[in-house]
């Protein structure tokens, strides 16, 4: 039933979409559903559109592995010595305020465009998981560490069964969003910057030849591998380290 319901409501939305096209009646201004489907059928019997798709792809996962794994070592990190995140925190402020266009530039000028959205995506993942990781420590753990401690458990066992279960919660979420903005942050550094072979480049061409049906196309292919990778890695988390988390009242 929640199967039907969720084609139900995907169905009603579609319908709103392709009434809104024939009232517009202009495909440079707003493309319907089937101009979409149509561009997508169209752009997928090039090589080049899986070329970009697995490009753009690539360098935006490798960004966001990077940014998680510097957000979870070093929010870690800042939890057990206060003074890191002292120096860190003004960085980490920094990267939240700065626009990733003003970043992009810098980027562009430092090293090019070949590995533009990697950098961008991890940039713009890393504070996210920094600070739910810091916060959702800082929040739980204090009484547990301090049995720990009392207890001498030595500190693999702390971070199996104390330090993952309580950070598990907050970092599922935080990889949930960090997914989504590092491909809305990569692709949009690959519009700025127009690597070629890149879903950002596609874009940026459907936007000069103003084909508003390829631009659907791509958002939808962005939104879609977006998605399905969430979607993956909250299954391997769920899969590896299980859905519980530690209650420490």
């Amino acid at each position: 039933m929640k199967i039907l319901k969720k084609i139900g409501i995907v169905l009603f939305w579609l319908i709103i979409w392709q009434i809104i096209a024939i009232i517009i009646h202009n495909d440079i201004l707003f493309a319907g559903p089937f101009q979409t489907i149509a561009s997508l059928v169209k752009m997928s019997k090039d090589t080049i559109f899986f070329d970009s798709v697995l490009s753009s792809y690539l360098h935006i996962m490798a960004g966001i592995f990077a940014g998680v794994l510097g957000g979870t070592l070093l929010g870690s990190l800042s939890y057990k010595y206060k003074i890191l995140d002292e120096f860190l925190s003004p960085i980490v402020l920094m990267i939240k305020a700065v626009p990733v266009a003003s970043f992009v530039v810098l980027v562009l000028i430092w090293i090019g465009n070949s590995n533009l959205s990697t950098v961008i995506s991890a940039l713009v993942v890393f504070p996210i998981v920094y600070t739910s990781v810091l916060t959702g420590l800082r929040s739980r753990a204090t009484k547990l560490i301090e049995m720990a401690y009392v207890y001498r458990m030595p500190m693999l066992n702390q971070i199996r069964y104390i330090y993952i279960p309580l950070v598990l919660p907050v970092f599922k979420n935080a990889i949930a969003l960090s997914v989504g903005m590092g491909f809305k942050s990569g692709v949009a550094a690959e519009v700025i910057g127009q690597p070629l072979s890149s879903m950002g480049n596609g874009l940026y061409n459907a936007k000069i030849y103003l084909d508003t049906g390829e631009l659907f196309a791509w958002t939808a292919v962005i939104v879609l591998v977006s998605w399905i990778t969430e979607k993956v890695i909250t299954l391997l988390l769920n899969v590896f380290c299980g859905k519980g988390a530690v209650n420490d009242n």
